[in-house]
């Protein structure tokens, strides 16, 4: 059986062989790797997410577990630079929460904004000092940084579905994705995102 049907701008074909799915993409690579089940716990877990080619990845040290298709905030082209601007942060950042019973199925805050950002807000003024020592305090305490400033805050990997960039600058999966991120990852785990 053959199918066909478009994700985030990329056709994507689904082909049955021997009971199985698997997804095909000029841009985003195979995903039989997705059908054997993970070995938890992962001893060196990170996630890399490319959004140019809207995918994730999910890494044990240097193996490769786990690609899946993603989507972005509206305004996805460059980094994040305030609130409101719907676009989705660039950067390493780490989970510093999450939220089984999110209104996008599972949520797993990330730790933006990062220092990087808040040096850059504190040169713009757009931040106060005492915001960007906060938010300074937080990542050398591997906690949350302070979500409500003009940077903004509150970006996360959560569910919802992957037909178009629908976020605010969240990066969303399938249900059934974050599931399995939620159970192979946890608090403080590293998350680089790219261009």
């Amino acid at each position: 059986m053959k199918g066909g049907r478009t994700v985030a701008g990329v056709t994507v074909l689904v082909a049955c062989a021997a009971g199985a799915f698997f997804w095909f993409s000029p841009r985003i690579p195979s995903l039989a790797m997705n059908t054997e089940p993970l070995r938890l716990p992962l001893h060196d877990p990170r996630v890399v997410i490319r959004k140019k080619s809207r995918e994730l990845s999910l890494y044990d040290g240097s193996k490769l577990l786990r690609r899946f298709p993603v989507v972005l905030g509206q305004n996805a082209s460059g980094d994040k630079e305030k609130e409101g601007d719907r676009k989705t942060p660039e950067g390493s950042f780490y989970i510093c929460s999450r939220n089984g019973t999110s209104k996008y199925h599972k949520f797993m805050g990330l730790s933006y904004p990062a220092p990087p950002d808040a040096a850059r807000g504190l040169k713009s003024k757009v931040i106060t000092r005492s915001e960007h020592d906060a938010i300074l305090d937080a990542h050398r305490k591997k906690e949350c940084p302070p979500w409500k400033t003009a940077l903004g805050g509150e970006v996360g990997i959560h569910g919802g579905g992957i037909d178009r960039d629908w976020t605010l600058g969240c990066i969303a999966l399938t249900n059934e994705a974050v599931d399995e991120l939620w159970a192979a990852l946890k608090m403080g785990d590293p998350v680089v995102i790219e261009p």
